[in-house]
């Protein structure tokens, strides 16, 4: 194996893991950017394939897709590598923000930062999918399988139903058009029994087990963890509502996976031992789910069937992404500021292709900073 490889994917990952504001849309985005255009590690039919394939499986989808593209790049070596540095970062600055919250009972401010990250976040996301609409929309049907999935997801229909419901509607679409009564699709179902150890504590063996559960069941995007969270930890006292919500907005105004957030959680319910079991917890099932998944997407896609079954899925995750998009540009985009900024944003991005997004990110923050000041 190329020790050169995981040197890469350490320092892209890293980078990415620092930098990827805005949840995992911007990250799938930020990474179509990085290993399809500018390294051209994957094709972008195979990318779309493992985008596709992360929505197949529970975790939160954009460091699923972290530990993919390590997984192809570097084996089992660079699976654990890419997926490690890309949490890391998130789970570093969290720890932090938990230390102030938890001896001083409040957050540092940095909200003025982040005003203008939120427009250019949309203008990276737009950018990026764009392509990935392209590849995507190969026949008239996926075309309309795509629009009726972005109308069900800007009427908030549960996304993981619209991604099932698509992939399975695209498979009898298949069959009817080839006349097949007998098909041979294996879709299979693995449970895991997940052995049990000692983490010092009961408590912390205790949040291990819950943030386990949590992360090897968990469909959808990261803001359905908070229900989870509610149900698990409020409902039965570890934690309050109040430190729930300063969670949220944890994992909003910081890089990386959303999911990061239980590691502040687990700060406040247990310290330093209590974060790192939790963070353990809530990633552990992405990392056996990948292993488990990707050496049979590409077996996988050589059947017709579930070939339809991934194409619906992957234009699907496409129609998702632009929904979520257009709900972020609702929520970002509400002064001539911040549509001086995803409007600056978009010129740059789509004038220079392989700009780096880091600049994007960091220029409209101290733009956006600069502008409140008028």
């Amino acid at each position: 194996m190329n020790k050169n490889n995981l040197k890469e994917l350490a320092k892209l990952f890293t980078k990415l893991g620092f930098i990827s504001f805005g949840g995992p849309a911007v990250h799938t985005a930020m990474m179509y950017n990085e290993v399809v255009v500018k390294r051209k590690w994957l094709e972008e039919q195979h990318f779309l394939d493992l985008v596709g394939a992360t929505n197949l499986i529970p975790g939160p989808n954009s460091t699923e897709l972290a530990i993919h593209i390590g997984y192809e790049k570097g084996g089992w070596k660079g699976l654990i590598i890419a997926g490690i540095c890309f949490i890391l970062p998130a789970v570093i600055i969290t720890t932090i923000f938990a230390w102030f919250y938890k001896n001083y009972g409040q957050l540092p401010q940095i909200q003025p930062f982040i005003y203008g990250i939120k427009p250019a976040l949309i203008a990276i996301i737009l950018v990026a999918i764009y392509p990935l609409f392209k590849k995507s929309f190969k026949t008239l049907e996926l075309g309309l399988i795509g629009i009726m999935a972005l109308l069900l997801s800007l009427l908030k229909f549960n996304e993981i139903y619209i991604m099932f419901g698509a992939g399975l509607f695209a498979i009898l679409l298949d069959v009817i058009k080839n006349n097949k009564s007998n098909s041979n699709i294996i879709l299979p179902l693995l449970l895991f029994q997940f052995p049990k150890f000692t983490f010092l504590t009961s408590l912390n063996l205790n949040l291990f087990l819950i943030f386990l559960k949590i992360g090897a069941i968990l469909y959808g995007s990261g803001y359905v963890l908070f229900a989870f969270l509610d149900n698990e930890l409020v409902a039965r006292g570890l934690i309050s509502r109040n430190q729930l919500i300063d969670a949220v907005a944890v994992g909003q105004f910081t890089p990386g996976p959303i999911f990061s957030s239980v590691t502040f959680i687990g700060y406040q319910i247990s310290g330093l031992m209590g974060a790192i079991v939790s963070t353990l917890g809530i990633f552990l099932p992405s990392f056996i789910f990948v292993a488990l998944l990707n050496p049979i997407v590409k077996k996988l896609k050589n059947s017709k069937l579930f070939s339809a079954f991934l194409d619906a899925v992957n234009i699907t995750s496409v129609a998702i992404i632009i929904a979520i998009c257009f709900q972020l540009g609702q929520d970002s985009i509400t002064d001539w500021r911040t549509i001086v900024i995803a409007i600056m944003s978009l010129i740059i991005l789509f004038k220079f292709k392989k700009f780096n997004n880091i600049y994007i990110v960091l220029g409209s923050s101290i733009l956006g900073y600069i502008l409140l000041l008028i």
